[in-house]
Order: structure tokens, then sequence, then C-alpha cells
């Protein structure tokens, strides 16, 4: 495949903090790192962004999580992850930062953490519980009923209920449904996102773009998700600031150095020329 290679320490939970963080989010990040260059690095990646790294701990018994990342010629990606100290996180590492996760406006999750980390930290909530259900696994229902909103895009949303990716809209709304979360957004790259409820559904478009680089925009709409519904914003207002946060990575190189502000994402939204 042609295009651009590069090797990226962190994961999803990483880039998730900042592009929140960037919005002006309050953000604490509870994981793991390596106790290597590439863990020195991060660390001082998210600090500089503003993010809280007091639950973020140092594991001298793995090296730091790292993605390999292949994008093509049309700014597609493909993606081989190392998950490393990431797969160390547990209950324990829960249970030291139980105060942050239970006093959080919202909790943002993802699965690059073993299933046994995510779902004490979901019981220990009291605010809202936001999944990112990816890298896409197997899903007990026991964690799915403490998700308020679950976030996959198409193709993990068809994993999750054992269906054949690609279904059309009526189909993707019906899987939605099956699932025992209140609400679930799936993210459909270039057609914007889906907003679906027990009741009702909407889709809410992208802008027109052209990417460069689509590594960090699930990320940047995960981040941007969180921020808005942490400050009150209504669900489908802050899917729709989502997308356009999403919209406006996709056009940049890399993912933690791509995510927007909140000037970019307004820009986005009010379509000013030169936005992207």
């Amino acid at each position: 495949m042609g295009g651009d290679h590069a090797l990226v320490p962190g994961g999803k939970g990483a880039n998730q903090a900042v592009a929140a963080a960037r919005l002006g989010a309050d953000v604490s990040f509870v994981g793991r790192l390596g106790s290597d260059d590439a863990g020195v690095t991060l660390r001082e990646s998210l600090e500089a962004a503003g993010v809280d790294t007091t639950f973020l701990r140092d594991d001298a018994g793995a090296p730091s999580g790292i993605a390999l990342i292949g994008v093509d010629e049309a700014g597609d990606n493909a993606i081989v992850v190392s998950p490393g100290a990431n797969g160390r996180v547990s209950p324990e590492d829960v249970a030291d930062a139980e105060t942050v996760i239970r006093d959080a406006t919202v909790l943002l999750l993802q699965l690059e953490v073993p299933m046994e980390a995510v779902s004490a930290a979901a019981r220990v909530a009291s605010g809202m519980v936001v999944l990112n259900p990816a890298p896409a696994a197997p899903l007990p229902d026991a964690l799915l009923r403490l998700v308020d909103v679950l976030v996959p895009n198409a193709i993990e949303l068809a994993q999750l209920v054992g269906a054949e990716p690609g279904g059309d809209l009526d189909e993707v709304v019906a899987q939605a449904r099956s699932l025992p979360v209140d609400t679930v957004v799936v993210t459909m790259g270039a057609a914007g996102a889906l907003l679906v409820s027990a009741d009702d559904h909407l889709v809410v478009p992208a802008p027109t773009i052209h990417p460069l680089d689509t590594t960090g925009a699930g990320d940047s709409f995960c981040g941007a998700l969180a921020e808005a519904l942490a400050r009150g914003v209504d669900l489908s207002a802050a899917v729709e600031r989502a997308v356009h946060a999403g919209a406006v990575t996709a056009t940049r190189p890399g993912a933690q150095p791509a995510m927007p502000t909140t000037a970019d994402i307004e820009a986005s939204m009010s379509g000013r020329a030169g936005t992207l």
C-alpha cells in the first residue's frame, strides 16, 4: 500500500483525552505507560495538552502501547496496535482513581485496556458513561447496561450484534436498538453520524472535506462528544459538534497534533471558506 506510515506511542484513550482537553475540558487520564522513552514522550504530550496524568501509572513490566499506522493516498488508514502497558490496566488502577472516576461528569471509555478494567470503571461512575467499543470485542450485557452512550462505527456495531456490515439505514438503526443501551451514536465517516434512541433516530451529516489522514478522526469525534456532553450540551448538538471535530481532524496529518480547537469546530460549523 502506498502512502505514509508512522509509529505512534499511546492509543485511543490518549488521543481522546487530548481531543477533549484541547476543547477546554478538565480531563484526567487513568491508565498505564511503559517506563521507556515512548512513555516519557506520551506523558509530556498529554500534559502539554492540559491533561491531568496523576493516575497515569509508569509500568516497568511492559513497554508503552504502540500503534503502527499506514495512510494511503485517499487519506484512509490501517492501524496495527501493540497494547503493551495498556493491556495491564487493571481494576486496581480503577480503585486507585476511584474518586476522580466517580466525580467525573462524563466517563469516556474504550477497549484498548482489559474488559475487567472497563467494567470496573463503569460500575464506579456516577456521571454519564460513554463507551467507544474499539477495538471491537464482544461486550457483556452487564457492561452495556451501565453505558449511557455507545459510540461504535458501522463495522463495530455489526460485529457487536453478529451481523454483516454494510446494511442500509433501517438495518443499522435496528442493530443499534437491539443492544441494551439507551443511546447509540454510530460514526459513519464521510456520511457523518447516526444518533439512535429507543423511539427516534437522526442522521447528522458531515461537511464536505478533502481528507488527508483519517487516523485520529474517530478519537477526535469521541473527545469532542464527551467535552460537549460534560458542558450539558444537548445530545444532538453534541453529536453535530463531534462530527465537525472529526472532519477537521481528517484534513490534517497525524492524530494528537490534528485535534481541533473550539475555534476550528465553530469555523467548520459556520462553513467559513478556508476552514478545512
